[in-house]
């Protein structure tokens, strides 16, 4: 008899739960990272502040709210904007970390904490004499050493989950506020006879955060028709709250009712502190009957205007 062949796929689900408002520590309800305070948990992120070449200490607690000893590895991570929807996610223990993530050095890797118990862990964050100002966002986590299988079928899959504290890093010196709306499309979709069915278009663009500080960008969508006229004006929802350094995301946004016979333009404004860029496409709204009328005329045009060429030199 054949045994089920077991393939091990490493999936890091990392939890940082809350937004940067939210007095909260970061848990799944097994365990929680958070920084250590005389209160637990009244201090839900770390937020430091270091001049370039210089070192600071803090500590981090790691609770476990399980009935059973559980044993975890701590380690720095970089974080970054998540290209699905521009959420706050952190780099695997397996990844390069070039910022916090590499500056941050827990006193101890792995640690096993006690059921319905916490225990605290003093780190080092040494910031290099060349780091860049600005912030440097990442994580202190806690990764569960145990690995759970997942999904069924021929392949089984094993999950590793942690859990991370944010870790809100400004290197001091010179901050530079810098927002790009790049890549605007437009892709229509409307109905093969005008005023038959209902049409829409989605607008895509990129917005880049092409500065050295952490963000909360705006984004208004504007298009306008021939003469000025305004078809669309509106706030888009789904921008992340927080745009990371150097991070750009890809997002899009559905225009139902968009016009079936205009022409005219749309525009993105992107507004942040002290910054306010723009992004635009031009678009002809035509319907596909239309169109086809008017190229079937143009081609017959064209013919007809050959044929008269051709015979012009044999009447002269």
């Amino acid at each position: 008899m054949r045994s089920k062949p077991y393939v091990l796929l490493l999936s890091l689900l990392l939890v940082l739960l809350g937004a940067p408002q939210q007095a909260s520590a970061a848990e799944n309800g097994e365990w929680a990272v958070y920084p250590a305070t005389a209160k637990s948990g009244s201090r839900p992120y770390f937020y430091l502040s270091v001049d370039p070449g210089t070192s600071l200490t803090d500590r981090v607690t790691v609770t476990n709210k399980t009935a059973a000893p559980l044993t975890f590895r701590l380690y720095g991570a970089d974080a970054y904007n998540t290209d699905r929807d521009g959420g706050f996610a952190v780099r695997t223990r397996q990844e390069r970390q070039t910022g916090a993530g590499a500056w941050i050095k827990p006193q101890r890797t792995r640690v096993t904490v006690p059921p319905r118990s916490a225990v605290t862990v003093p780190y080092t964050l040494t910031v290099p004499a060349d780091a860049d100002p600005g912030d440097h966002p990442g994580a202190l986590v806690a990764l569960d050493e145990r690995i759970s299988p997942s999904g069924q079928g021929s392949v089984a899959v094993g999950v590793q989950r942690a859990v991370g504290a944010r870790v809100y890093l400004r290197v001091n010196g010179p901050t530079v506020p810098a927002l790009a709306v790049e890549d605007v499309t437009l892709e229509q979709d409307r109905p093969l006879v005008p005023g038959v069915g209902g049409s829409s278009a989605v607008v895509s663009y990129t917005l880049h955060n092409r500065g050295n500080v952490t963000l909360n960008p705006k984004v208004v969508l504007r298009a306008e028709g021939v003469f000025g006229r305004t078809l669309l004006d509106r706030d888009l929802g789904g921008v992340p709250s927080e745009l990371l350094p150097r991070q750009k995301i890809r997002l899009t946004e559905r225009w139902s009712g968009s016009p079936q016979f205009d022409w005219g333009d749309v525009t993105l404004t992107a507004t942040a502190k002290d910054v306010r860029e723009t992004g635009a496409v031009s678009f002809l709204a035509l319907p596909w009957l239309a169109a086809g009328v008017l190229l079937l005329a143009g081609l017959t045009g064209f013919l007809g205007l050959r044929a008269r060429r051709r015979r012009a030199p044999g009447e002269a």
